[in-house]
């Protein structure tokens, strides 16, 4: 196996992200998740969103696919607060969901952001970077596209095609 999922963590599931993600899997080799669709509690320390749709979508994931690749738009120079709820639900799996957070290990994680200019802020990718180094995941890399009027700008979709091959 070696199949890859993009989760696509935008409050649209239809805006930017979703053109730059639709970008990224033209050829259809990816499977793709929206975390707009899913009902993802905020971290809570009793655990008592164990019953809400994170804990099934984590063994889905961990389960068919060995790449991971977290799509976010850039909201208040940090990823979206979609995106940042589900990687506080991962203490789940620090905690509560041992053996399912240790079977994270070896698999593959990898980011590509975008907004409206090519102006991401050093050290965005960190917490992607340090969340996989912490979880014992492989991270392969991000990207920074952005869309202008509904468009790609030319130069993010060279980045796309080449973020592309790294995930594959």
């Amino acid at each position: 196996m070696n199949k890859t999922v993009i989760i696509q963590a935008s409050a649209r599931s239809k805006g930017d992200t979703n053109i730059i993600v639709n970008e990224l899997n033209k050829h259809q080799n990816f499977d793709v998740i929206d975390l707009k669709t899913k009902n993802v509690g905020h971290f809570e320390y009793d655990f008592s969103n164990a019953d809400d749709d994170f804990l099934p979508l984590m063994e889905e994931i961990i389960a068919n696919y060995d790449t991971i690749v977290f799509a976010t738009p850039i909201y208040w120079y940090n990823m979206s607060g979609i995106l940042k709820a589900f990687f506080d639900r991962l203490s789940d799996l620090l905690h509560y969901k041992k053996e399912l957070g240790r079977q994270l290990r070896g698999k593959n994680m990898a980011m590509i952001s975008n907004n409206n200019y090519d102006d991401i802020k050093e050290g965005f990718s960190m917490p992607f970077k340090e969340s996989a180094n912490y979880l014992g995941m492989n991270y392969l890399g991000d990207t920074h596209t952005w869309v202008e009027n509904g468009v790609i700008h030319p130069t993010a979709m060279t980045r796309i095609d080449t973020f592309r091959k790294l995930i594959q």
